[in-house]
């Protein structure tokens, strides 16, 4: 039975009840939908991770409705680490802004896949934080996809991705936002962004030095092969140069035409018309998703300028084709996927 689609008041009703029962909904944030549960109730968190097919050892990203609930996941280790925390909050709260922090002891081993850390943002979307306050509990809520696949921007993706493995979607329309939350964490008065995203690097230079991760960090989202299609997926550069005739070739294109240098396309996505780099943002998951379910044999994707939030689609561009290429994203994979 596939999952309902549900809208406005009724849909904020239905999904409190489901989620007070223990169920899971997908709802909408405005980045991607996310499969949500309360954040405090193993039960609740384990059928996050069984609707995914996820991995226990990928920890989950946990929303608020305000700042003002954190210290109900969060145990800050000092004033100085609390003091930025309020500062980034202030300037990026309600937003498409990740937090790493150490994590609250009564907060289930689970949602943080047995780390000391949590993820944890503030939606700035409405009708999450309706659903929030209604609750009075934190939601844990990582993207309503298979894991590793591409993340979903409407609730027709979600329930093409976890139809038969939830009850409900929440309908909120189009995500604004199109990619993932960016995740930083905090070292002193150092910031690292640890996944790209709408919150670039040069917005957080204000307040504090922002430097590469030390090493590899366990994070939400943070795998190579994360957002990847069924189709085999290569990024167009110098390499390219043509394909057997036979081969039928879907083109997701940022705003300029390749036509001259690799000829003609069974399918193509154009991101952004004016070469705007955010709607490009907000449409690239769905233009992936339609080449993916086409009848091509192989997805090429243009390069988008690495400046803004193109850092963060190209960070997506990249583990897309290497999960299309390792076997995240195909049918024929054994991975939970």
């Amino acid at each position: 039975m596939s999952a309902r689609i549900i809208h406005g008041e009724e849909g904020i009703r239905d999904s409190v009840e489901l989620l007070r029962q223990g169920g899971v909904v997908g709802l909408p944030t405005e980045t991607v939908y996310g499969l949500a549960g309360n954040a405090f109730d193993p039960k609740a968190i384990a059928r996050i991770f069984e609707a995914k097919g996820r991995p226990l050892t990928d920890p989950l990203i946990v929303h608020l409705p305000e700042a003002s609930w954190i210290e109900r996941v969060v145990r800050f280790s000092s004033l100085e680490q609390r003091e930025m925390v309020k500062r980034l909050a202030e300037a990026f709260w309600p937003g498409p802004m990740t937090l790493l922090l150490p994590k609250h002891p009564e907060l289930p081993d689970l949602v943080t896949a047995g780390l000391g850390q949590v993820a944890v943002r503030v939606t700035a979307h409405p009708l999450f934080q309706k659903v929030l306050s209604r609750l009075n509990s934190p939601l844990a809520a990582p993207s309503a996809n298979r894991f590793g696949r591409i993340s979903p921007t409407s609730a027709d993706d979600v329930r093409l991705e976890l139809g038969d493995s939830i009850d409900l979607i929440l309908d909120g329309g189009p995500c604004e936002h199109g990619v993932e939350s960016t995740i930083v964490s905090i070292q002193g008065n150092h910031l690292e962004i640890l996944r790209p995203g709408p919150i670039t690097e040069e917005q957080l230079k204000e307040y504090g030095h922002v430097v590469s991760p030390g090493g590899i960090v366990n994070t939400p989202g943070s795998l190579p092969g994360h957002y990847a299609p069924k189709k085999r997926l290569k990024i167009i550069d110098s390499d390219i140069m043509s394909f057997p005739a036979k081969t039928r070739i879907g083109l997701m294109a940022f705003h300029t035409s390749v036509k001259e240098i690799l000829g003609e396309f069974t399918s193509v996505e154009l991101l952004s018309a004016s070469g705007d780099l955010k709607e490009a943002a907000a449409n690239f998951y769905g233009a992936l998703r339609r080449l993916d379910e086409s009848d091509v044999d192989l997805i090429l994707a243009e390069p988008v300028p690495e400046e803004g939030i193109g850092v963060a689609i190209m960070d997506r561009l990249r583990r897309a084709s290497y999960g299309s290429y390792h076997g995240t994203g195909h049918q024929d994979s054994n991975s939970p996927a």
